[in-house]
């Protein structure tokens, strides 16, 4: 997978409109309550057939989501880390791994298409490689965080503190 998804995101862009789409900038869908039919990019990675298969079906609405890398992806990781239960060694790994991890900022990390039809969504999704190794220290990291109980209180929130 391409280091930056912005090329392939004008690309698309420029498809939508040239081949009669209606392109509506939304936010990522993967977590609606609708059942969701996902196209195999791994097999796949191709974005025109999975429009081309939106124009058989008459569609002409696509839902499009580009995911831009920000500063504050990083600051929050690190943040976490603070209070991650890890060894010294292996909390300074992952920082050491997390601020390399700047030179992507401002890159584009996730292009998301998607259309209804018949009552699902139908999904194409792509991610770059380095943010999938991002989610993979930030699963490390969230793991290693110990849950937070301050709402129970001192008697597991049976008692009132008055």
């Amino acid at each position: 997978m391409k280091q930056n998804l912005d090329a392939l995101k004008e690309e698309i862009q420029h498809y939508l409109e040239t081949e009669g789409f209606v392109a509506f900038y939304g936010y990522p869908r993967q977590h609606e309550t609708v059942p969701v039919v996902r196209w195999d990019t791994v097999q796949h990675p191709d974005y025109h057939p999975f429009l081309q298969a939106a124009k058989q079906v008459e569609i002409k609405l696509v839902v499009f989501h580009a995911s831009e890398f920000t500063p504050d992806m990083i600051d929050e990781a690190l943040e976490d880390l603070e209070d991650a239960d890890l060894p010294r060694d292996e909390k300074r790994t992952l920082e050491r791994r997390l601020r390399d991890m700047r030179v992507y900022e401002g890159f584009t990390y996730a292009l998301d298409l998607s259309f209804d039809y018949q009552g699902r969504m139908y999904l194409f999704e792509l991610e770059t490689e380095w943010y999938q190794e991002l989610n993979e220290i930030l699963d490390e990291i969230d793991a290693a965080v110990p849950e937070d109980d301050e709402d129970a209180g001192p008697l597991g929130g049976y008692f009132s503190n008055n």
